[in-house]
């Protein structure tokens, strides 16, 4: 399998099965309802860890959430604390009703304290940070890679976090001292604070993938200043870090991009309750991971007739020439091409082949389609004479004699006694279609 990788602009081939392959995804950070542009990472990455894992691998997805930030103080002073936990209950709650399974392990900034404080006693080691009253910055200038990710020259690196404290403006924090209304804090040598948004990710990375692994992934707004100043910490105490970095693109409401500072945004509980998890997992797979995707009532309702049609498959009595799961490997493996997937499915769906539209739909954790079969009936013909063998064996004989009699209520043009059976058949989970030439029995069966 080839991804692209954001740091070298190339696409990066995979090892073959059964290689392991660790993931790491940056979560959000918790302070309200997450809205639906946080689950395209969710539901990316949970794709490509279930792709990986059907195609041999042992694969590790570590997905994190950010439970200490200035953003989670600012949305609730004073009981930051307790706003994190509740709004991490949403999350997860949320992305758990998209039927994919959960991530292997989804770590907490709060619970990785000690392995943040002991990454940045390294770094004061080696000269890489060092603290002014009480705040710990990160040395740009000691590391000759940065940059490299973002493709920021470091002589161009504006300022990130003002202080006049710091030796560099381009310097960033590793660990805050503890300010006015704050209500959560940790003992250090350095003294009382926090930690800084970039080494709360490098940490949990290194804790629960070990110091390299296969894939680091994120939203494309991530790539600066987030993960450029991950990877630099990282590689300065020693970890060889991410071998390919995935960068997915953002979602835009209506072609802007979504944020809450905009207050622009549809939740995830809203999308899910108002279109269901199907629509939004296919409306997710109409984009390619690496391109923007717009959010809209109109991409969501088309989304939702896709779905619709793909949800239930007339099953062809001969398949055409050469259907081939070959072809979905392929445009998988190569970059994890999800549009060109959805459009194989369609045509497996157009084609009758449900075996490998059901095969191709589990991928993606969608649900099996219903099974359709259809019989057409002339008016006074009888129904073994109309259908294959194999398909009349599947209907019960007191539903033929319902549908005979059907039949010759309608060739006596009584109506009444016509619609009587119909509903009677309806409630045997089969449904009669008619036409100017005569019926179809259409029976719907999930297998």
């Amino acid at each position: 399998m080839r991804l692209l990788d954001t740091l070298t602009d190339s696409l990066v081939e995979l090892p073959p099965p059964p290689e392991p392959i660790g993931i790491y995804v940056c979560g959000p950070t918790v302070y309200q309802r997450a809205h639906i542009g946080n689950a395209r990472p969710f539901v990316v990455f949970m794709w490509l860890a279930r792709w990986l894992r059907a195609r041999g691998h042992d694969v590790r997805l570590v997905h994190n959430i950010t439970d200490v930030n200035d953003k989670i103080y600012e949305a609730a002073p004073g009981r930051s604390a307790a706003r994190a936990r509740e709004a991490t209950a949403w999350y997860l709650e949320d992305t758990e009703g998209f039927g994919l399974g959960m991530p292997d392990a989804q770590p907490l900034a709060t619970e990785t304290i000690p392995e943040i404080i002991s990454m940045i006693e390294e770094l004061l080691a080696s000269g890489h940070a060092y603290t002014v009253d009480g705040d710990v910055y990160f040395r740009v200038a000691r590391f000759a890679g940065y940059g490299a990710l973002s493709g920021h020259r470091p002589d161009q690196v504006e300022e990130q976090e003002p202080s006049p404290a710091k030796e560099d403006p381009r310097d960033f924090a590793l660990w805050k001292a503890t300010k006015e209304g704050e209500d959560t804090s940790w003992e250090t040598p350095w003294g009382v604070g926090r930690p800084g948004w970039h080494i709360e990710c490098s940490a949990m990375a290194a804790k629960e993938l070990g110091p390299e692994f296969w894939i680091h992934g994120g939203g494309v707004d991530l790539v600066f200043p987030h993960h450029e100043n991950e990877r630099a910490q990282s590689l300065s105490v020693g970890h060889p870090f991410a071998r390919i970095w995935m960068h997915n693109g953002l979602l835009r409401f209506t072609g802007e991009k979504m944020s809450k500072s905009l207050g622009n945004v549809a939740t995830i509980r809203e999308v899910l309750d108002e279109w269901g998890a199907e629509t939004a997992l296919v409306f997710f797979l109409t984009a390619h991971w690496r391109k923007p995707i717009d959010f809209s009532e109109q991409t969501m309702a088309a989304a939702a007739a896709q779905w619709r049609r793909l949800s239930e498959v007339t099953v062809a009595d001969e398949h055409p020439p050469s259907p081939s799961w070959d072809e979905f490997v392929a445009c998988l493996e190569d970059d994890f091409n999800t549009p060109e997937a959805l459009s194989i499915l369609h045509r497996w769906h157009a084609a009758g082949v449900a075996d490998l539209l059901e095969r191709g739909l589990d991928v993606f954790g969608l649900p099996t389609p219903t099974r359709v079969h259809k019989a057409h009936v002339s008016f006074g013909m009888r129904f073994e004479d109309a259908v294959p063998g194999e398909m009349s064996r599947k209907v019960p004989a007191h539903v033929v004699e319902l549908l005979e009699q059907r039949l010759e209520a309608r060739r006596r043009r009584d109506y009444a006694t016509s619609d009587e059976l119909r509903a009677r058949i309806q409630a045997e989970g089969f449904e009669v279609e008619d036409t100017p030439d005569g019926s179809r029995l259409v029976i719907r069966e999930r297998e």
